[in-house]
């Protein structure tokens, strides 16, 4: 599902609290992705959908201009019949609904590096990406590999780039891909991109509040 954007947001070792907390998930226990893994299975129809926390917690899904509260037994019956198959929104409990780690990254000079060469939109959304930092060098996040950085009070380690797969060119949470770029990225990237992970607990905030304390950056929770 598409994500919001965030003014601020609290961290955790798990990441950005309420991040990928829900996910869809069918009968065989597999969730709802725009692939097939061991855990995930492709819906591309879940990508008609978007999720938001309202101010008192509760988690509002969207499509078009019907709405439903996650535990509406209508959401439920609505999604499985858009994907074909009895699905259900669920808490993540034994199994992990993130993919790759904590809290992935990217600049924005990356995004637009990647639309000047290989054309298409440089929207952030299409990578699914928690934190957007400003930046006018393209690929700085690789360097920080090993290296801890601070957005706000909190503490972030990158430890490794991310595999990237067909969902950066698909049309999802009101991006437009345009240009492909997966060929591309696996051709001269290796199909990474890079991530963090927490390592220390507290309140990141977005240049649109009060800006980070080493890095102007914007935040986003997935659905």
């Amino acid at each position: 599902m598409g994500g919001e954007s965030l003014e601020n947001v609290e961290i955790d070792a798990r990441g950005l609290i309420g991040d990928r907390w829900y996910a869809v998930e069918d009968d065989e226990g597999r969730f709802a992705s725009g692939k097939n893994t061991r855990r995930f299975r492709r819906r591309d129809a879940v990508f008609d959908y978007a999720a938001r926390t309202e101010p008192g917690g509760r988690v509002v899904v969207t499509r078009g201009g019907s709405r439903w509260y996650v535990g509406d037994m209508d959401l439920d019956r609505r999604l499985s019949e858009a994907m074909g198959a009895a699905v259900r929104i669920t808490a993540e409990a034994g199994v992990p609904h993130q993919d790759m780690g904590s809290v992935s990254i990217v600049s924005t000079a990356t995004l637009q590096w990647c639309a000047d060469r290989w054309g298409g939109s440089p929207d952030p959304r299409r990578l699914r990406v928690n934190i957007v930092v400003d930046s006018d060098e393209p690929f700085v996040e690789e360097r920080w590999v090993d290296r801890e950085l601070e957005l706000g009070s909190t503490r972030l380690r990158v430890i490794e780039r991310v595999p990237r797969c067909r969902m950066i060119d698909i049309r999802q949470d009101g991006a437009e891909p345009g240009s492909p770029w997966l060929k591309s990225v696996a051709q001269e990237r290796a199909t990474c991109f890079s991530r963090s992970t927490p390592t220390s607990s507290s309140r990141a905030r977005s240049n649109s509040e009060t800006g980070c304390s080493q890095l102007d950056c914007r935040a986003r929770n997935r659905s």
